[in-house]
């Protein structure tokens, strides 16, 4: 599995620029780290503080220099502004599984924004990385999120195979195949 980031891999869609974070984007950030619908379902402290938020940038870099995770800024190609994010983390080499995460500013949700985004990061894994299977955990009420992981082809790990019913903490499991994509 390529876990090769650099240079690193600014992705496009028709409406999005999906593109390395900098320090430059911290008060967006902190602003959609702390919006409550934000985190209303998410399992993380609630916000990051501005003063933090270099320290942020510094970890996301070593992970990307490291291999062990890409974290991309979902921006409008119209303005550039940070509107969300996306995430390709916890690989498994040995199983070539990645986990995804995202998050999306309420101002931009039902849009098809998230939609769009999964759907360039899922080729992404599978092309470029060339991971076998994607693994995404969301909380059973978050309706948004199902609906983007079901609408991308996701499947409900009902069974726990890929993550145990005691490690996803009451999240419900999907998975998506590269033969099946």
């Amino acid at each position: 599995m390529n876990t090769n980031f650099i240079p690193f891999p600014d992705l496009q869609t028709d409406r999005l620029l999906l593109r390395r974070l900098d320090k430059n984007d911290c008060i967006q950030l902190q602003e959609l780290r702390s919006d409550e619908k934000v985190n209303r379902y998410l399992k993380r402290p609630k916000s990051i503080a501005i003063d933090e938020c270099e320290a942020f940038v510094k970890k996301i870099d070593g992970n990307l220099n490291d291999g062990i995770g890409a974290y991309w800024i979902i921006a409008q190609k119209t303005d550039n502004t940070l509107i969300g994010t996306v995430c390709l983390w916890n690989f498994s080499i040995e199983n070539e599984t990645v986990d995804l995460g995202y998050e999306l500013s309420p101002a931009y949700q039902g849009q098809g924004i998230m939609y769009e985004t999964v759907e360039k990061v899922i080729a992404y894994a599978f092309n470029t990385m060339q991971a076998k299977t994607i693994l995404a955990l969301t909380h059973p009420d978050n309706e948004g999120s199902l609906n983007v992981l079901k609408r991308n082809n996701f499947q409900q790990d009902v069974n726990y195979q890929y993550v145990s019913e005691e490690d996803a903490e009451g999240d419900v499991v999907y998975f998506l195949l590269a033969e099946t994509k």
